[in-house]
């Protein structure tokens, strides 16, 4: 990937906004909306929103080729692999088969290939550049986090009203929630009343 950074900014619908780092590429990808009663955090409504999402650092990807409504399906069908196999490992369960072969279809495109910028010090995507080569790249991003020594640590947020997934990359391996400004505090805030009471 591009950057080391990870992390974007998430909307709710009821009003309010909040940063939230996945830990991977691929899991704040995961988390651009859904189907059923995630369909409300949607934020990928047309090709070009997800051309938009690529292009958004840490991947920078600015597609040279307009995205197709074929490849924003395509994106969507993979997302919605990339959370469901999140939550099998996170909560320890085998991961479900057609996700598996969902991602595995969409790492089989050339991925997104680095190349040295003109200045010698930076690094940019190599023409052409497609949201395809992206998908590919974000579905081999999964595959290296879900057979790595990183998989043990997806978890989902300890909230019990918060779905969100992560990868805890802290040293103690004590990350509990999505964002301590969000979920955190509201454990916090509610400890401390049980406390007063």
């Amino acid at each position: 990937m591009r950057g080391s950074a990870t992390g974007r900014l998430l909307n709710d619908p009821k009003g309010g906004s909040f940063w939230f780092d996945a830990g991977a590429i691929c899991l704040d990808f995961a988390h651009t909306g859904g189907e059923g009663q995630y369909a409300v955090f949607e934020s990928l409504h047309r090709p070009a929103d997800l051309g938009e999402w690529l292009a958004a650092p840490p991947l920078g990807v600015v597609v040279s080729v307009p995205v197709s409504a074929g490849e924003l399906t395509a994106a969507k069908t993979l997302r919605q692999a990339i959370w469901e196999v999140a939550h099998d490992r996170a909560a320890g369960r085998p991961l479900t088969a057609t996700a598996v072969a969902t991602i595995n279809q969409a790492a089989t495109p050339a991925p997104l290939l680095p190349a040295l910028a003109a200045d010698g010090t930076t690094a940019e995507w190599a023409s052409p550049v497609s949201a395809t080569q992206a998908l590919s790249t974000l579905a081999r991003e999964m595959i290296e986090l879900l057979s790595g020594p990183l998989a043990e640590r997806i978890r989902e947020c300890a909230s019990d009203n918060c779905p969100l997934v992560f990868v805890d990359s802290s040293r103690p391996n004590a990350r509990r929630w999505c964002a301590m400004e969000r979920c955190g505090n509201r454990h916090k805030l509610r400890a401390l009343r049980a406390r007063r009471a």
